[in-house]
């Protein structure tokens, strides 16, 4: 196996990007801070390590007054063998869009893509989720939606192809992420829900790279009900190419990595073109007009009541008034089943990191007015 994580030591060179953040920053092997391994998924077998932005592994603030854990970078970046791989590396809530997460990203991305050396990018995770949704610990910002379009077109844009590996769960904006990608492959551990409806949102900006690629009855009915499906379920549908339910994607994905090393930088740039244009044409067309639903869509009493709902444990109005037309009373705990990440330790199921102190997952890094007035914290299935 080519493209597993390995303990043996890097040969080819391993720095990250040169600008941002992360800017020439050695990339070290062996667990970050807290013990947890990073996933870098070298071809060598070499693996990101867990130093700070500034290279210091001490705990506690530094000169400039930040933690250890503020100043460490939320994208880990290594090169090997042609390929660059992006490691989303933010425990804390889950890999969720922060606008923070979302930066480094585009900045690694536009690094890779001027590095002549780099033949493609593989983007994978730490941790059991791949990527939860917007940062709602994050204040309401107008940017929100325009940074995450502008974070899914870099995707689409870049001349080189982009792979994803997940291995966990996927939530909302997550899955604007996945669309976004070229190539994709899901394997044990992979889940996925779009549960925007079931907090008074939609799928808007996500729509744009996931909609010329999904079937469309499918579509529907996942953007509709919000039910979780797996990985085999999602290669049926066209959100990921491979999966392998019970099984590492990365025997999947060695031949895949192979064979884009082969190409040629012009001939995989063209080729990349043509199977992108009609994903490109959505970004031209409905960009702004969907940017601008999702921030309605936020601002709105509905999504207040249906992020509040999930923040205070309960049912959101509409379900309640729902259930008393019926003259029944839901099962316990059926009102708040919305895709949760169960890894999450959550007591309402909403694709939600609720260990951050609860949210919901948005598409967008920050969005939901009820997330301020609350004062939570995390993700929780919601997205622009």
């Amino acid at each position: 196996m080519t493209d597993g994580p390995t303990t043996g030591p890097t040969t080819g060179p391993t720095t990250g990007p040169t600008t941002g953040p992360m800017a020439d920053r050695p990339l070290t092997d062996g667990p970050t801070d807290d013990g947890s391994a990073t996933d870098g998924l070298t071809d060598d077998g070499s693996t990101t390590g867990g130093l700070t932005a500034d290279g210091s592994t001490a705990d506690g603030p530094t000169d400039d007054g930040l933690t250890d854990e503020a100043r460490k970078p939320l994208v880990l970046a290594a090169f090997a063998r042609g390929i660059t791989t992006l490691t989303l590396d933010s425990p804390h809530n889950r890999n969720a869009l922060s606008s923070r997460l979302v930066a480094e990203l585009r900045e690694a991305l536009a690094a890779a893509g001027r590095d002549d050396r780099v033949r493609a990018v593989l983007l994978t995770h730490t941790g059991t989720t791949f990527c939860a949704g917007a940062d709602l610990s994050e204040p309401p910002s107008a940017s929100g939606a325009s940074g995450l379009v502008d974070l899914l077109r870099s995707i689409v844009e870049l001349p080189k192809p982009v792979v994803a590996r997940v291995t966990g769960h996927v939530r909302a904006g997550g899955l604007g992420l996945l669309g976004a990608c070229d190539i994709s492959a899901a394997g044990r551990g992979a889940s996925f829900a779009f549960t925007e409806a079931r907090l008074g949102l939609a799928p808007a900006v996500i729509s744009m790279p996931l909609l010329p690629r999904l079937d469309r009855r499918a579509a529907a009915r996942y953007y509709l009900t919000g039910e979780r499906f797996d990985a085999a379920e999602a290669a049926r549908i066209g959100l990921v190419t491979l999966a392998d339910p019970e099984g590492d994607p990365d025997e999947a994905l060695a031949p895949v990595l192979d064979g884009l090393r082969r190409g040629s930088p012009q001939g995989l740039a063209e080729s990349k073109r043509l199977v992108t244009a009609d994903v490109l044409r959505a970004f031209d067309r409905d960009g702004e007009g969907l940017a601008a639903l999702s921030a309605r869509l936020f601002a709105s009493e509905e999504a207040r009541e249906g992020m509040t709902s999930f923040l205070e444990r309960r049912d959101p109005a509409w379900l309640r008034q729902t259930a008393a037309d019926a003259g029944a009373i839901p099962d316990a705990g059926a009102a708040t089943d919305t895709g949760a990440i169960p890894d999450a330790g959550a007591a309402t199921d909403t694709g939600a990191i609720p260990d951050a102190g609860a949210a919901a997952d948005s598409e967008a890094a920050s969005h939901a007015a009820a997330a301020g007035e609350t004062g939570a914290t995390g993700s929780a299935g919601a997205s622009r």
